[in-house]
């Protein structure tokens, strides 16, 4: 009897780390799911900014977020628009860092 009353013990603790383990992964992906939704959100709202700016809107500016930090990629016409393309972007709620990869397009 002793036997069966350690094994059933066992089980039980096993269950439980199951549980507690099931517990910890569904609120990691909860974690995750919600960061992406923040990043989206900050990721258009970039996006609703630079359209915003009359020297900025006409281009083809990539916005990318990842867990709060944005890159720009593309072509600003100047120098000015480059940089008024981070400030824009620093500017929008959640954003940690602007990794401005923007290049200043040619004259000509």
């Amino acid at each position: 009897m002793a036997k069966v009353e350690k094994k059933t013990d066992e089980v039980q603790a096993d269950a439980r780390a199951a549980g507690e383990k099931a517990k910890e992964t569904a609120a990691g992906a909860m974690d995750t799911a919600a960061v992406k939704a923040k990043d989206a959100l900050i990721t258009t709202s970039v996006n609703a900014e630079l359209a915003k700016d009359s020297q900025l809107s006409a281009l083809r500016i990539d916005v990318d977020t990842v867990d709060g930090r944005v890159a720009l990629k593309g072509t600003a016409p100047d120098s000015a628009s480059r940089e008024r393309a981070t400030s824009l972007a620093r500017a929008v709620d959640g954003v940690k860092s602007v990794d401005n990869q923007l290049s200043v397009a040619p004259k000509g």
